[in-house]
C-alpha cells in the first residue's frame, strides 16, 4: 500500500516540473489508457492506478487516497478459514443464525483496509482531494466503498472526487452510497 502511495506522490511531484518545461515541442496526442489488470499483480495495479489518477487529477490539490482492495482469500487460506468456521461449537452455530456476519471468514487485509477507509472518511476529507477505490473483485471493492461511506453526513464532502474502479454492475450501488456526501463521483469500468 505504501508503494502505491509513494508512486502516486512521485508522479504528482514530477508531472508539474515536466509540464513547466518551455523547451518541449508541442504536446503529442494523449497516451492510450493503461488497461485494468486481470490478476492481483501489485506492480500492474500500481501502473494502472497511476494512470487513472493522472487522468482524474484535474482540480485536485493533494495526493490521492488509494484503496486497493485485496482479492478474497483462495486456496489454503480460504480452506483454513472455512475449516475454522465449521469447527465452531453448536451454540455458536445457533448464534450465527442471528448474526451471519460473525460466521463469515476473517480476512485481515480486507478488514484493515476497511478500517482505514472508514477512519479516513469519518475523519473528514476536505475539498481538493481524490479517493480511489479499486480491486480485482469489483463486488468486494463496491462493498468496501459502500461500508466506508456508511454514516457520513450529507453534503460534508463537497469538492472531493471519488473514483470507483470496477464493473458497471456495481457502479450504481456505489454511486448511491457516496453521492449523498456531496462528492463528485467518477466511474472507471475495468472491462474496457
Amino acid at each position: 500500500m505504501k508503494s502505491i502511495h509513494r508512486a502516486l506522490l512521485i508522479a504528482c511531484l514530477v508531472l508539474p516540473v515536466l509540464a513547466c518545461s518551455k523547451d518541449e515541442p508541442a504536446p503529442q496526442a494523449a497516451a492510450a489508457p493503461v488497461t485494468a489488470p486481470q490478476t492481483d499483480d501489485r506492480t500492474a495495479w500500481s501502473a494502472y492506478l497511476n494512470d487513472v489518477a493522472n487522468r482524474n487529477m484535474d482540480g485536485i490539490n493533494n495526493s490521492p487516497y488509494v484503496y486497493l482492495v485485496p482479492p478474497a482469500p483462495t486456496g489454503a487460506a480460504a480452506s483454513d478459514m472455512a475449516a475454522t468456521e465449521t469447527e465452531a461449537p453448536a451454540e455458536s452455530a445457533a448464534a450465527s443464525d442471528s448474526a451471519p456476519e460473525l460466521s463469515a471468514p476473517v480476512d485481515g487485509d480486507y478488514e484493515r483496509l476497511l478500517d482505514k477507509a472508514k477512519t479516513d472518511v469519518s475523519r473528514g476529507i476536505v475539498r481538493g482531494n481524490l479517493l480511489m477505490f479499486a480491486g480485482l473483485d469489483s463486488a468486494r471493492t463496491a462493498n468496501l466503498t459502500v461500508a466506508a461511506f456508511d454514516g457520513v453526513e450529507p453534503n460534508t464532502m463537497r469538492g472531493v472526487r471519488v473514483v470507483f474502479i470496477g464493473a458497471a454492475a456495481d457502479s450504481e450501488r456505489v454511486k448511491a452510497a457516496v453521492e449523498p456526501a456531496g462528492v463528485e463521483y467518477v466511474f472507471v469500468d475495468t472491462a474496457q
